[in-house]
């Protein structure tokens, strides 16, 4: 991975200025639900280019049965 980050021009003191602003930006609190997010657009757009019919809240239909009742 830090090989093809290397690749285009940033190195490791770059890398870790980017990490430093963003924590300063939006807080521990909130980066892991912007990764999740990120993660779960991610998945959705994989199985999408696969040609897969499910979508993620297809996969929890008890999940969502629960909710609704």
């Amino acid at each position: 991975m830090f090989n093809s980050i290397l690749l285009i021009g940033l190195g490791v003191t770059e890398i870790v200025l980017i990490i430093a602003v963003v924590l300063l930006l939006f807080g521990g609190k909130k980066i892991p639900e912007l990764m999740r997010g990120m993660g779960k657009g991610i998945k959705e757009f994989k199985s999408a280019q696969s040609g897969e019919e499910n979508s993620p809240n297809n996969t929890n239909s008890s999940s969502d049965e629960r909710k609704v009742s």
